[in-house]
């Protein structure tokens, strides 16, 4: 019987160790290299080179859209009181949860939460961030771009009707068929930056109708007559339809959910992380979002009273070339908006196609799925084409989280400040007023997405 000396055995046993350590070194390394080859191919994480002005005018594209031209309906809702302060109190607020977003962005050294569901397992845990998160981000992004669907497919019908007023009619549902055939093409850029183009060009579209409308409000001057009491003859009208506008507002104020998106597009190293562009470039956009808000929502109620439109631009006829111009800029505007909501979708449904399904990364793969997913938003918006009341319940049943409070109780879960300081109570007010915004909205816009619908048939219009 031949028996081994300890150091040979020590020597095998060693060896063995360091073949299993290179073993799991290679399989770290392939992994490594395999995620890195799909960051490489996501929308999200496929380019890192944007400046900080790219920040500024896709959070104008994100933010100023549909929504401003809905907001002296909403103050008509509100009354003067009540409107003006929840403009501003909004204003503010998001401003706030805004910076929080870019704050965290980069808390962890060396880490990126590139994705708002990222963020948020970091807050909540693995499983309960991606449960909390990802279904109101998808609610929003999806929710927006069905809006916008509808949006768009409007005011190419008001254009129509403007510059051609003997024209035969032509129905709602071919206007948006002609709005989505823009998306069939342009949604195959392939990441934010691909869209900085289209997205500048939106972001000029919206300072441009904004202006527009308040101006050629202002021109108008005073409608005969106007009233600026509550339009519903009922209190229960009264109320429903104070919900709706709550929603309104919210819906107007929606960047937050491609922000870090957003950020994530910017480079970054220890010495200049990408928190100071992207705040500079949120600043910027804020001061834009002021210009076009304030004097819409102001000039536009103080005009036409409560008898405004829930789209201003439909209340104004004359003069018939600016405003059918106005509405062709907004048709640039949602295509740009409908894009920056549209890529973090894809960016999500891609990453399951390739890191759950396996399937591999290719031009086809995202080919079909985005058709595919542009399909689906121009079948919806012709079969709910409601404009005011879907504003108002997607404004609150899940902009208010994401925008309003989400940012907060991360804020707190990771942060924990000291109770009863001015971070603590800031955040207590943001997330209280947040949770009333979410259950009190979707009420009246559900109620108006009811009477709207008592005498609609699907694709009639």
């Amino acid at each position: 019987m031949v028996t081994q000396s300890p150091s040979a055995t020590d020597d095998n046993s060693n060896t063995t160790t360091a073949n299993e350590n290179s073993i799991t070194t290679t399989i770290i390394d392939e992994k490594r290299a395999q995620q890195k080859a799909i960051d490489d191919w996501l929308p999200i994480t496929s380019s890192r080179n944007a400046k900080w002005w790219y920040s500024a005018f896709h959070n104008v594209t994100a933010m100023v859209g549909a929504g401003v031209l809905s907001l002296p309906y909403a103050m008509a809702a509100l009354g003067w009181g009540p409107g003006v302060v929840v403009l501003i109190l909004s204003w503010f607020i998001t401003l706030y949860t805004l910076w929080q977003m870019v704050e965290m962005h980069e808390m962890v050294p060396g880490k990126r939460f590139d994705r708002y569901h990222e963020l948020g397992q970091h807050a909540f845990g693995e499983k309960l961030g991606l449960y909390v998160v990802v279904p109101q981000q998808l609610i929003v992004e999806v929710g927006v771009n069905i809006v916008y669907m509808v949006t768009g497919g409007k005011s190419l019908k008001k254009f129509h009707e403007l510059v051609c007023k003997d024209c035969t009619d032509i129905k709602l549902t071919y206007f948006i068929m002609i709005f989505a055939s823009v998306h069939f093409v342009l949604s195959h850029l392939p990441n934010f930056n691909s869209i900085s183009g289209v997205s500048l060009a939106a972001a000029v579209m919206s300072l441009s109708y904004s202006t527009i409308a308040w101006t050629a409000s202002l021109h108008k001057g005073v409608k005969k007559d106007v009233q600026y009491g509550y339009k519903a003859t009922t209190p229960a009208g009264t109320v429903f339809n104070f919900f709706t506008a709550l929603g309104d507002v919210a819906f107007a104020y929606a960047g937050h959910n491609v922000v870090l998106e957003i950020q994530a597009t910017i480079p970054s190293t220890p010495e200049k992380p990408s928190k100071g562009p992207m705040w500079k470039g949120v600043l910027v956009a804020y001061f834009v979002v002021a210009l076009c808000y304030f004097p819409v929502a102001l000039i536009g109620y103080r005009m036409f009273g409560n008898q405004v439109e829930d789209n201003i631009l439909i209340s104004l006829e004359k003069p018939a070339w600016l405003i059918a111009m106005a509405n062709m800029f907004v048709v640039v505007h949602v295509i740009g908006s409908y894009q920056i909501y549209a890529m973090p979708v894809f960016d999500m449904i891609e990453a399951v196609l390739v890191t759950k399904l396996k399937f591999k990364p290719s031009t086809m793969l995202r080919l079909i799925s985005r058709n595919i997913y542009v399909a689906l938003t121009m079948f919806i918006a012709i079969s709910f084409p409601f404009f005011g009341g879907l504003l108002g319940f997607f404004g609150g049943f899940a902009f208010a989280p994401t925008t309003y409070f989400l940012p907060c109780v991360m804020w707190l879960s990771i942060y924990k400040p000291k109770k009863f300081s001015f971070s603590w109570f800031a955040n207590w007010v943001c997330i209280t007023l947040g949770i009333l915004l979410m259950i009190l909205s979707p009420i009246g816009g559900l109620r108006n997405i009811i009477l709207q619908a008592r005498d609609y048939h699907f694709f009639s219009r």
